[in-house]
């Protein structure tokens, strides 16, 4: 079962459960990304193997279920680039739109409010590992190998 039927058939109340938010705010995100599709679109290009809906759950999946790109890509049967790409145009699309955005400092320094935020930048790396030199390894004197013996 492809993804638009189960989405159709989830009830509003496993929206918050399922993605984080809720199903007028997925519905309002999904029309947005829709609307810029279709403006894409208009210039041509070979259609995405991802759909608009999938890469809407692919985002969802990695920011609220903390997955990883690889896995994911698993899922969907592509390469973790392209989701990487699907995540990227998705959050860049809804800063675009502005409904998606967080005050700038000057309106949050007016009001007495106070708002926390954390933003973990949680992309995959490889692991940086010392570099081997001279003096990081212990050398071994010549003396202590065994020479052949000739006969």
């Amino acid at each position: 079962m492809d993804n638009e039927t189960r989405i159709a058939k989830t009830g509003e109340e496993k929206y918050q459960v399922l993605f984080g938010v809720r199903k007028p705010t997925f519905d309002a995100m999904l029309a947005i990304l829709k609307r810029a599709y279709e403006g894409m679109r208009k210039r041509g290009g070979r259609e995405r193997k991802l759909s608009v809906l999938d890469m809407l759950v692919v985002f969802f999946g990695y920011y609220h279920d903390y997955r990883t790109m690889e896995n994911i890509g698993f899922d969907y049967g592509v390469h973790k680039q392209r989701v990487s790409e699907a995540i990227s145009w998705v959050e860049q699309t809804l800063i675009d739109d502005g409904r998606f955005v967080l005050p700038s400092k000057r309106e949050l320094i007016k009001d007495d409010t106070e708002i926390v935020i954390a933003i973990v930048d949680a992309t995959e790396q490889e692991t940086e590992r010392p570099k081997k030199n001279r003096t990081t390894t212990t050398p071994v004197s010549k003396n202590v190998t065994q020479s052949r013996i000739k006969s």
